[in-house]
């Protein structure tokens, strides 16, 4: 696996020239996001369509 600072700069090597700081932490936080979700399903922690549709529901009552 490419270390995450690799990943980053690769990141960053890949934006527009003209990108700003916010720019560039919204892509990486939505890198780490991506991340962190395919590990819990990787992991196995996913709920089925069904039960996320209950939760919802309950919380819109």
């Amino acid at each position: 696996m490419i270390a995450i600072k690799d990943e980053v700069v690769k990141m960053i090597n890949n934006l527009p020239e003209e990108v700003d700081y916010d720019d560039i932490m919204a892509k990486i936080y939505f890198r780490q996001k991506v991340d962190k979700s395919l590990k819990q399903i990787e992991d196995g922690k996913v709920i089925t369509h069904e039960e996320a549709r209950g939760r919802l529901l309950r919380w819109i009552k």
